[in-house]
Formats: structure tokens, C-alpha cells, sequence
């Protein structure tokens, strides 16, 4: 049976995260075999988390992906028998959806990233539409019933792989710089989060633990963030996107923001605190606990994950402070580690993906 060519589709949002999550499903369909275009409104994210693609560029291919300016869609024919995956329901430009029509198209919305209940029973539902052309909703997701996780073939034994060597010589691999004895001794944490997280109360729990922790931030140190007592703060370089994998292998606890770098800190298999995107009257607190419900946390993480979402700088110190002291911290360690392995035994987005569309033509 002949490979279905993808065009995906990507409005860039939140900065990094939209980009990441189309490029890393895009470039896995790619190396399946799949022909991909990949039509995006704004380059300059991707450019940031691949070095090799030209910002300024309108036709430009990496990793078997073509990628295109979303302005060039409007004049583009949808790839016959073809799939149009739409993220987070950035809808195709309007010359382009009625192009659709009589094209043999499959047309899936790739939705964001959710632990509530609700999302198995959406998954996969079809809405009629005006050009015709069914439209099916693909929700990813950490339970059965859902589209699954973007995950690469062999990462997890590739991780494995990398912490068999000695996590000085990974991070002066990666970011240039030599930590001597605080590599292996101290609490390696790595912090990408939003600009509302509660640093201070961050701050304040690292540098009165009584193991010395090395913060890592990519980019530059937020305001505020500095040496003091046991903490330790040091900004590395930016990494691409397919390192970003092993600078979290390197860390003890993982402070991750989004969708994307979630899922990567999942895969790590260590202790994170999740800062999620967030929204109107608070309705990602509702996302966050349908999340750790899921997560099945010990309590002291879990309240730690919240206190982390809140904007108490004295609550988010108390609960951090409780959350890294052992022989909790080696609790959230062990569920951590049993939870990305059961995450890992399940079959990744978009393996997922192309079964669904396999089995959407069947039965048409």
C-alpha cells in the first residue's frame, strides 16, 4: 500500500511548544517513510530548536521534512489521498480548504495535550464540515483510548544508554562548561518555566537544602536567581531540540513548561515539577489535577506540582522543601521512573496516528 503524503499544518503560540510538537511529528512521519510538508507561520521558534533551518527561507528541507511559510498554503494543492493535520486547531487557509474537495483527504485535528476524562470519549470523533471533507479529532494523551505521546523509536534506550556515562562529561558535552565535583555531588535541577512561576520561593527551598543543588537555565537566569548558600545557578547555552533529550537525562528534578518539554521530561523518567500554560479563570488547574490524578504522585510532589502552578512564594517554598527531603524525594524518583516506564510501553502518537488514518480509510 502507498504511503500517505502529510501536509501539517502549525500556528506558533506558545513560542517553542507549538513548533517542537509539529517538527517532532512531522520529522517521525518522515522517517516512516512519509513524504511531509510542514507549513508553519513563523520560523523563527524552529530555527531556535534546529540551528539548520534557515529562518529566512520559503522552501527549505531537514530530515525529510519540506517546510513552507503558512502564506505559501493558499496556493498549494492538499497531497492527494493524502493526510492535513491541522494543530491545535490553527485551521488551513481558506483557498486551501476548498482545495480539499475531491482530493481523497484525510483531515485531522491534532489536538493539545490532556489528562481529563473527558478526552477518550472525544478521541477520534469525526465533524462534518463546509467543504465537505470530515474533520477528526485526534487528542493526544497518557491513558488507552487516546492518541498516545510523541515518542522516537529507541529513546528510552538511548537515554539508558547515555547514563552509563558519567554526568560531568554529559553536561560539559552539551553546554561547554566544566562543574566539577557539583556534577556528580550536588542536585543537578534544570529550570524552563513560565515568567509567573514562584522563583523566590524556588530560590529559597534550594539554598536551604542541605544537598547542594546545581540550577541550570537555558538561555539566561531569570531576575531574582543567584548563588546563595547551597544553590548554586549557572545559565548554559540553548540547546537543540534533539539534545534538549540529554540535558534532561543530566538532572535530578526537571522543571518543564508547556506541552512539548513535558512529555520530554516524562520520558526522562525523574522527578519534574510541570509549570502549565495558563488560562482564563484558572481552568488549567483543573487540566493540572486530571494530570496528577494520572500521575499518582506521592502527596508531597503532588502538592509540590501545585504549589509550583500557584503564585505563593512562601507555600511553593514549604511544599518544594518537603517534596526534596528524603526519603520523599526518593519516592517521587521510583514513581516517576514506574510511571515513564509504563508510559513507554504503550504505542507512541504517531504510530497511533497512522493506524487511525489506515483504519479511517478502510472503512470509508
Amino acid at each position: 500500500m502507498t504511503r500517505p503524503a502529510f501536509d501539517v499544518f502549525c500556528r506558533v503560540i506558545d513560542n517553542l511548544g507549538d513548533a517542537g510538537v509539529c517538527w517532532r511529528l512531522a520529522a517521525q512521519l518522515a522517517a516512516a517513510g512519509h513524504a511531509v510538508r510542514l507549513w508553519i507561520d513563523d520560523l523563527a521558534p524552529l530555527a531556535r530548536i534546529l540551528p539548520e533551518i534557515d529562518a529566512s527561507s520559503t522552501d527549505q528541507t531537514m530530515a525529510g521534512v519540506r517546510v513552507l511559510p503558512w502564506a505559501g498554503a493558499e496556493t498549494a494543492l492538499p497531497p492527494a489521498d493524502g493526510v492535513v493535520v491541522e494543530a491545535f486547531a490553527c485551521t488551513p487557509p481558506a483557498a486551501y480548504l476548498s482545495a480539499m474537495a475531491g482530493r481523497g483527504c484525510l483531515w485531522i485535528n491534532l489536538e493539545y495535550l490532556s489528562a481529563e476524562d473527558w478526552v477518550r470519549g472525544c478521541h477520534g470523533l469525526p465533524s462534518p464540515q463546509a467543504n465537505g471533507v470530515p474533520k477528526y479529532f485526534f487528542f493526544p494523551g497518557f491513558a488507552p483510548g487516546t492518541g498516545g505521546l510523541l515518542r522516537e523509536p529507541g529513546l528510552i534506550a538511548r537515554r539508558d544508554a547515555a547514563r552509563m556515562i558519567s554526568r560531568r562529561h554529559r553536561l560539559h558535552a552539551l553546554t561547554g562548561r566544566d562543574f566539577g565535583d557539583l556534577a556528580d555531588e550536588a542536585r543537578v535541577v534544570l529550570l524552563f518555566c513560565y515568567p509567573d512561576a514562584p522563583l523566590a520561593g524556588l530560590r529559597r527551598a534550594l539554598a536551604t537544602d542541605p544537598r547542594p543543588t546545581l540550577l541550570l537555565a537555558p538561555g539566561a537566569l531569570p531576575d531574582g536567581l543567584a548563588d546563595e548558600d547551597s544553590l548554586h545557578v549557572q545559565a548554559v547555552p540553548f540547546v537543540p531540540q534533539q539534545r534538549f533529550d540529554e540535558l534532561l537525562w543530566c538532572c535530578d528534578l526537571n522543571l518543564v513548561r508547556g506541552e512539548d518539554s513535558l512529555v520530554r521530561a516524562l520520558w526522562a523518567g525523574t522527578p519534574l515539577l510541570w509549570h502549565i500554560y495558563p488560562q482564563a479563570d484558572d481552568a488549567h488547574l483543573d487540566k493540572l489535577e486530571a494530570w496528577l490524578a494520572l500521575a499518582a504522585l506521592p502527596p508531597a510532589a503532588a502538592d509540590a506540582v501545585r504549589a509550583w502552578n500557584g503564585h505563593d512564594d512562601a507555600a511553593c517554598a514549604q511544599a518544594l522543601v518537603e517534596a526534596l527531603a528524603a526519603p520523599r524525594f526518593e519516592a517521587w524518583s521510583q514513581r516517576s521512573r514506574q510511571w515513564s516506564d509504563a508510559l513507554s510501553a504503550h504505542t507512541d502518537l504517531a504510530q497511533n496516528l497512522l493506524a487511525f488514518c489506515m483504519r479511517c480509510r478502510q472503512t470509508s
